[in-house]
């Protein structure tokens, strides 16, 4: 499913690591390396448009002009810090992107950002910006760590996050309609906790084993 603000990667691989990473009994580890695989899965679709050139190659067999990524690497943005689950799979995928990061956490009290560490690559103006983070819940945490990308230069930005619930997606399209969100599931609702439900509980807790 895609529109021009939201993109739900539904590939078959990408749904079946999903309901594994959701099922309460799956292990940190294999959560851990479920995350890795489907920010790979994510990256193709959130990478599909990269410009592109040609150069001059010599084959085993002969000479060709054969196709080449465009213009300055691309910058990967972890938010903090369940987003370097994602971040350490799409690495993988694109090792020479630079990276950056924002340090937000969630007032579990007023659900509201509160940052307390920011570090990013230079001439973000003229990159692909992709901030990850794996849940898009309220958005508030989201939407602030976009608000200080563009305050650092950056004007093309993609969001990749693993599960959405409504009012993220909501939220985001109300402070930031410029950029697109690219995730594998939307799902039902926030609870009165601000946690996505069916969801798959806190991702950086199961990420880390912290719970």
């Amino acid at each position: 499913m895609s529109d021009q603000h939201l993109t739900v990667v539904e590939h078959p691989l990408v749904q079946h690591k999903l309901t594994i990473m959701r099922d309460v009994n799956t292990p940190t580890a294999v959560f851990r390396q479920l995350l890795r695989e489907i920010s790979q899965l994510l990256a193709y679709e959130v990478t599909r448009n990269l410009a592109m050139t040609t150069k001059r190659i010599e084959t085993p067999m002969e000479a060709m002009m054969a196709p080449t990524l465009d213009g300055k690497k691309l910058a990967l943005i972890s938010i903090l810090r369940a987003g370097n689950g994602l971040l350490d799979g799409v690495l993988e995928l694109i090792p020479s992107a630079r990276v950056g990061f924002v340090g937000l956490y969630r007032d579990e009290e007023t659900l509201q950002p509160v940052q307390y560490y920011f570090k990013v690559p230079e001439g973000l103006d003229d990159r692909l910006v992709i901030a990850v983070d794996p849940m898009l819940a309220t958005g508030n945490s989201s939407a602030a760590a976009i608000d200080l990308l563009k305050g650092a230069g950056a004007t093309n930005i993609i969001f990749m996050c693993l599960l959405a619930a409504p009012e993220g997606i909501a939220r985001m399209k109300q402070t930031h309609p410029d950029v697109p969100i690219v995730t594998a599931a939307v799902d039902e609702k926030l609870n009165a906790q601000g946690y996505i439900v069916p969801g798959l509980g806190d991702a950086g807790d199961r990420m880390f084993g912290t719970k």
